[in-house]
């Protein structure tokens, strides 16, 4: 499935500037097999592996999609919020961007309530229920739901709360969401920067997540693969063949 996704050259990686580490100073010993070295007091990431765990994450991905299982991108942190909706949105797949709610994925019970809560607000309003209420009343739904589309409205696609796996940009930044998926045993597809476990991710990709260019162009490749396995599954001569 791989091939059908355009994995970045080494230079496209070392021009997005995916092979700047952190200072030597905060670098996690598990680390190590992914760098290459240090370049004065900062660490140097092999982007030959990164190339290699970025091709092998991809093939997971599509074929995840392949299967109809949802990827959730996940990306609260400020400078890949834009990247990581306008990614997910091009790959119809679920997203989260502005907060992580605690529970999002293991209290699905109370998620699912606040997306029925969604629904019954856009039925009210395209039916004319609404304008049965005062104009005060209207105003307090109104805010309600906004703030629920602010909160899970990335996320309305999900029916359950285990996705079939969970793509994060920054997982130190996320940690709640890479812990919940952990419980609940979600394979995590992630960035693992010179100061990252990789050991705690099922596909580490190793890659600078703090640079705008790194983040762009392995979301880019992770939202082609979630595309590749979508085609995959509704191409009738690949599933009939």
């Amino acid at each position: 499935m791989s091939e059908q996704v355009n994995i970045p050259s080494i230079d496209a990686l070392l021009a997005s500037g995916s092979h700047y580490g952190h200072t030597t100073s905060r670098w996690h010993p598990k680390a190590k097999p992914f760098l290459f070295g240090k370049r004065g007091e900062i660490h140097v990431i092999d982007v030959a592996r990164t190339r290699d765990k970025l091709a092998e994450a991809a093939e997971f991905v599509a074929k995840l999609a392949s299967e109809g299982k949802p990827v959730l991108f996940v990306g609260v942190k400020p400078l890949a919020r834009k990247i990581i909706k306008a990614h997910a949105e091009r790959a119809g797949s679920p997203y989260v961007v502005n907060r992580w709610i605690g529970g999002m994925l293991t209290n699905w019970a109370a998620i699912s309530n606040m997306q029925k809560r969604m629904k019954k607000y856009e039925d009210d309003k395209a039916s004319g229920r609404l304008s049965k209420y005062t104009k005060y009343e209207q105003l307090e739904f109104t805010q309600e739901y906004d703030k629920l589309n602010q909160d899970i409205g990335g996320i309305r696609s999900l029916t359950s709360g285990k996705p079939g796996a969970v793509f994060i940009v920054d997982v130190k930044y996320d940690k709640t969401a890479l812990a919940e998926a952990r419980k609940l045993a979600v394979p995590v597809v992630a960035l693992s920067d010179s100061n990252v476990d990789p050991s705690k991710i099922t596909h580490p990709i190793p890659a600078n997540d703090d640079s705008l260019k790194s983040i762009e162009l392995i979301t880019a490749v992770i939202a082609d693969a979630v595309i590749a396995g979508k085609s995959k599954k509704t191409d009738p001569e690949t599933s009939s063949g």
